[in-house]
């Protein structure tokens, strides 16, 4: 089975730009068959370095285009050495983008993957209902949700670090804002599924921001490794899409 990092996608359907850089783009795929009138906002990982861009999540989209949701990828500016400010700013302005897009469902959830659920959890803890009305909950994929403990286990090579321009003695405030596992209950649901063989992001970080902020719900893969959960061609992103459909499907949200 070939890796889903070299797997070629069917192309998006449109690119959309943000904002003036080649990085504030986001690219749209419309659903295959039937709609589900849910806009799903999927944000890529990389451990926020510049080698990783929204092109690895091609197949993951694409699937989940398949599966009937109109799917989104923002792309954002990323950066060796203190890439935060910049990189917060642009998911902010690219979900504001996305929410008024004509041609968009109003509904929304969101999903990232590795650092892409960092930053979609912790957008949720940021917007509430009164910037992302319609967003019916978010889906933190192997996530590095407990940023401090990222740094501490020093995955990624020192990315939290990197991504932070520093340690968090350093910064203990910009440190703070920016762990989603130090910003209180979103007010919509938080999903946090993680595979139990994964070596990139260990599922004690998943398990440690579950322990944190109450309300969160914890999904183990039993046998799923770091990249099974956004492959088309696992059994792990089967469940994943289960989860995600179920929330979109859910009444009263």
């Amino acid at each position: 089975m070939s890796s889903v990092l070299d797997r070629v996608a069917v192309a998006a359907d449109r690119t959309v730009s943000y904002d003036v850089t080649p990085d504030q783009v986001y690219d749209v795929r419309l659903p295959r068959g039937s709609a589900r009138g849910v806009t799903l906002v999927l944000v890529h990982g990389g451990f926020w370095r510049p080698a990783t861009d929204r092109t690895h999540a091609g197949s993951q989209a694409a699937a989940l285009a398949d599966a009937g949701f109109h799917v989104v990828v923002p792309e954002y500016r990323r950066a060796e050495n203190n890439g935060w400010p910049e990189m917060k700013d642009d998911l902010l302005a690219a979900l504001e983008a996305i929410g008024a897009d004509p041609d968009l469902p109003e509904s929304m959830i969101l999903m990232g993957h590795s650092a892409g659920g960092q930053l979609v959890a912790w957008a949720a803890a940021q917007s509430g209902p009164a910037v992302l009305p319609s967003l019916r909950g978010v889906v933190a994929l192997a996530g590095c949700l407990d940023l401090h403990l990222t740094y501490s286990l020093d995955l990624g090579k020192g990315a939290a670090r990197a991504l932070m321009g520093g340690s968090p003695d350093d910064d203990p405030g910009a440190w703070t804002s920016a762990d989603p596992a130090l910003l209180g209950t979103p007010s919509i649901p938080i999903i946090a599924v993680h595979g139990s063989r994964d070596q990139h992001v260990p599922l004690s970080v998943s398990q440690s921001y579950a322990t944190k902020v109450p309300g969160v719900a914890l999904h183990v893969i039993d046998g799923a490794d770091h990249l099974a959960l956004i492959d088309p061609q696992s059994s792990a992103f089967e469940a994943v899409t289960e989860i995600v459909t179920s929330l979109g499907e859910a009444p009263g949200l």
